[in-house]
This record gives structure tokens, C-alpha cells and sequence, in this order.
């Protein structure tokens, strides 16, 4: 028996129109997550001065309304006087100058599904042998649908 072309375009139409799925807006995440260091906790203020050789705990507050599900911490020097966008404060800087031994952090972290509040909470050394100067300290945080926000701060390393 032949199978009819009318019945094959019906049916194809009606997988069409089933596959096809509805785009319920209130499951679409069109948040970014927030991060934030101001607060009592919030580590390192900008303009902050860090001692080579001494530990501290560097920390932020991250949020999202979905899920989150990473973050990272990027410390770098800012020898060049480079910027970036979402920087609120600026500094007062030492001149520029070749970086010879500097100082560079970038680690990144998961944090565990279904959470939408967490205290990044990082301990770290800075190194004894670096160079001193400016540089900046960023966090970045992702939620589980791939927005990212991210925040840098302005710090000196000082001996």
C-alpha cells in the first residue's frame, strides 16, 4: 500500500508543532549574578595596601537569583596603568615601570548546584620575592545559565 504525500506532510507538520517547545519567559534567566565587597567582611578594599609576606582573606559576597555555579580570583599587576570597566575607584599610582618578578593569582572554583548566596572566602600568601607596586584584584562570578559578572579593585603591594 502506498503511503500517501498528504498524510507524510501531515504528519510532518504535526511533529513541527509538537517539537517545537513554548518559551515560558519565567523560565529564562535573564539575571546576571551580583558580586560585592562592600561590606564589614569585603576583602580588599580599593586603595588597599598588602604586605608582602603577609596572609589574607580575600572576600566577596556573590548572589544570583537562579543558581550559581563558579567563581575566580585574578590578582595582577597593574604596572602598564591598564583599567577596566567595571572598576569604581581609581588609585593614585606609582609611575609606570617593567615588571621584573610580579605577582599573579588566577584560580578558578566551583561552587556546589542549587546555591544562589555564597562568601567567596580565599586565603593567600602574597609572596615575599614580587615586585611591589600597583595592581588589581578581580572576582568573577558565573551562575549556572553562563551570565557572568565581574568587579576589580585597586590594591598596592607594598613590603
Amino acid at each position: 500500500m502506498k503511503f500517501p504525500a498528504k498524510y507524510f506532510h501531515l504528519l510532518f507538520y504535526a511533529l513541527v508543532l509538537v517539537s517545537c517547545s513554548s518559551n515560558n519567559s519565567t523560565d529564562i534567566d535573564e539575571e546576571k549574578p551580583t558580586i560585592t565587597i562592600d561590606y564589614n567582611e569585603g576583602f580588599p578594599q580599593g586603595c588597599q595596601q598588602l604586605v608582602r609576606g603577609e596572609t589574607y582573606a580575600f572576600r566577596a559576597m556573590v548572589t544570583d537569583n537562579k543558581a550559581l555555579a563558579s567563581y575566580s580570583l585574578d590578582i595582577h599587576n597593574n604596572f602598564d596603568h591598564h583599567t577596566h570597566d567595571d572598576q569604581e575607584e581609581t588609585c593614585d599610582l606609582d609611575p609606570i615601570k617593567q615588571a621584573e618578578n610580579p605577582f599573579v593569582f588566577m584560580e578558578n572554583y566551583s561552587i556546589e548546584e542549587g546555591v544562589t548566596s555564597y562568601e567567596i572566602n580565599i586565603s593567600l600568601t602574597i609572596p615575599e620575592d614580587i615586585d611591589t607596586g600597583d595592581y588589581h584584584c578581580a572576582y568573577s562570578v558565573t551562575d549556572e545559565t553562563g551570565w557572568q559578572s565581574r568587579t576589580s579593585i585597586d590594591i598596592k603591594i607594598v613590603e
